[in-house]
């Protein structure tokens, strides 16, 4: 029963990391394809490539504080660990598949974390409740923060760019700007998402951080390959429809913005914050350029999040509970 336990975990981690790919594929360069600057298959295969190179190089960051920083699950028994490892991938994967079908861009990072919290509950272990404070507000700071810079970076680019750049070359430079930015994007996706597929793997003890990673963003460049296109429809052309600056701004903006906060391991919504970098760069042109019935279903979708997620593991786990006994 204990190995069977420990493989249906490595399964689930996994399960989350394809619907990880799946979903936030299109916020590196979704707005890329939106802008004609590349097609699909050229901006899954950037993304599969730079998305790795994130979870590998920096994804121990966040992993550690989805491990450990919400539930302290290497303070409690090994078959806590593993159920809540087990019950929280299963609730964050189970919405999160529903939302990509949907085709709605929603954060697995709020995704896990509602899930680790309400399995957590359901099972009595400790909650850090400050911890989930802090997130909570660096939550509703990162689409703020991305829309400012998105509006900073367009005002500034639209008007310095065409008067420093040849007129023969601003198309071939924009384009170079475009993927490189959206490259950026993609790294500090992998870096921070990559966790909320495997900090519980990690946390729970079954695999090391390392290893933990390795298949997370394995899991990861799968979702995006087999059904990542999905969502980059969304992202690329039914919020606003973007010229190639305003891509390049909107992109740049959000890998900032997602970059700080891998750097201090705190889990953000690369959703959040790239649909925050669109909407600040169509600010620009004013609201009329915004499609504000997509905007608000995504907004809706994100504020359900943690709390469906969160639910589902909840039920889930007391479920368990009743048949099994959990020490």
């Amino acid at each position: 029963m204990f190995l069977l336990i420990i493989g249906l975990v490595v399964i689930m981690a996994l399960a989350v990391g394809w619907s990880i790919g799946a979903n936030d594929a299109a916020n590196s360069l979704g707005t890329a394809v939106g802008s004609k600057v590349l097609n699909l298959r050229q901006a899954i295969i950037l993304i599969a490539i730079f998305g790795f190179l994130g979870a590998f190089l920096q994804g121990s960051y966040v992993t550690k504080t989805i491990g450990r920083g919400i539930v302290p699950m290497d303070q409690l028994g090994k078959n806590i660990s593993l159920y809540i490892a087990l019950v929280a991938s299963f609730g964050a994967c189970a919405w999160v598949v529903l939302a990509t079908y949907w085709k709605m861009p929603i954060s697995t990072s709020h995704s896990i974390v509602g899930a680790v919290a309400g399995a957590g509950l359901a099972i009595g272990a400790p909650i850090k409740w400050k911890v989930l404070l802090d997130i909570f507000i660096c939550w509703i700071f990162t689409p703020i923060g991305a829309a400012v810079l998105g509006y900073i970076f367009y005002r500034i680019f639209k008007n310095i760019f065409y008067r420093i750049i040849s007129r023969r070359f601003i198309k071939p430079v924009m384009a170079t700007l475009i993927i490189v930015s959206g490259c950026y994007v993609a790294y500090t996706w992998g870096a921070n998402d990559v966790a909320n597929s495997v900090g519980l793997l990690a946390g729970s003890g079954v695999l090391n951080v390392n290893i933990s990673i390795i298949l997370g963003g394995a899991a990861i460049v799968l979702g995006i390959v087999t059904w990542g296109y999905k969502v980059i429809e969304t992202i690329g052309s039914e919020i606003t429809n973007l010229l190639p600056i305003m891509a390049f701004s909107a992109q740049l903006a959000s890998a900032i913005n997602v970059h700080v906060y891998t750097v201090f391991g705190i889990p953000v919504s690369t959703s959040h914050s790239i649909v925050g970098a669109i909407f600040g760069v169509g600010l620009v042109k004013g609201l009329r350029v915004l499609n504000i019935r997509i905007i608000r279903e995504i907004i809706t979708c994100w504020l359900l999040t943690p709390f469906v997620s969160g639910i589902i593991s909840f039920v889930v786990l007391k479920i368990i509970m009743v048949f099994i006994k959990i020490a």
